[in-house]
């Protein structure tokens, strides 16, 4: 018997990034074009700006567009067009692919964790600190997971290395499906936060043995929460 893949459901992100890579693929968006800003394409299209944020996000992922720090996102030259489908897929891809993104976290965010506790500034820990307390104080899975984000982020900005900083904000968006669903599960939350705890002593200490150590348990044991608690819950839908 021929194996059949469960059919994906459309999100409102990718119905963003599909009209987004139309307008690319169609050559109504010139390459070297810049797109309208977050505010005015979530206006233009009635999604919340964090949804356009995770699609050109995506968008940038597959290559089609290139974001810029404080100038905007700007349209890449295609050799060769890329059907809407296909970015949709590629997409599908690299989100679902749990073993690959966990393979990937482990290897880029411990990194980062690791070279930010040799560059840390007493300023950035501060910082850093009052994130990791409201972590604890957070009872909302969509603030709370915000907020994971920031302090992940914070954390790839201190380590000193531009490049692994951009490598952490795409771990953050290739991890932000399973995390919004993990972070559903009563019980959750707290186990992040004490691993987010953990982390701030050891970067504060830098103690790159224990870095290394709590990334492990913490990656391991989130793969592992997914695949139970998650997973298993997505496949008995409908």
């Amino acid at each position: 018997m021929v194996h059949l893949e469960p059919v994906k459901r459309i999100t409102v992100t990718e119905q963003v990034m599909e009209q987004i890579a139309g307008l690319v693929i169609n050559q109504k968006l010139a390459p070297g074009t810049q797109l309208p800003n977050e505010r005015d394409l979530a206006e233009s299209l009635g999604v919340t700006r964090g949804r356009v944020r995770e699609a050109l996000r995506a968008l940038s992922l597959v290559g089609l567009i290139t974001i810029k720090a404080g100038e905007g996102s700007f349209v890449n030259h295609q050799e060769t067009p890329i059907p809407v489908e296909t970015i949709t897929w590629m997409f599908h891809s690299e989100l679902n692919n749990i073993d690959e993104v966990y393979a990937t976290r482990k290897l880029i965010e411990t990194e980062v964790y690791l070279q930010a506790a040799e560059h840390a500034t007493e300023q950035a820990l501060t910082e850093l600190t009052r994130m990791v307390e409201r972590l604890s104080e957070t009872r909302d899975p969509e603030k709370f997971h915000q907020l994971i984000d920031q302090c992940d982020i914070a954390v790839g900005e201190m380590c000193g290395n531009r490049i692994l900083a951009k490598l952490m904000q795409t771990m953050v968006h290739l991890r932000k499906q399973t995390s919004h669903k993990i972070l559903q599960v009563p019980g959750s939350m707290s186990k992040s936060a004490e691993s987010r705890r953990a982390l701030l002593h050891a970067l504060q200490t830098g103690d790159r043995k224990r870095i290394r150590e709590i990334m492990e348990t913490h990656l391991t044991t989130s793969k592992q929460f997914y695949a139970s608690h998650v997973a298993e819950g997505d496949e008995e839908l409908d």
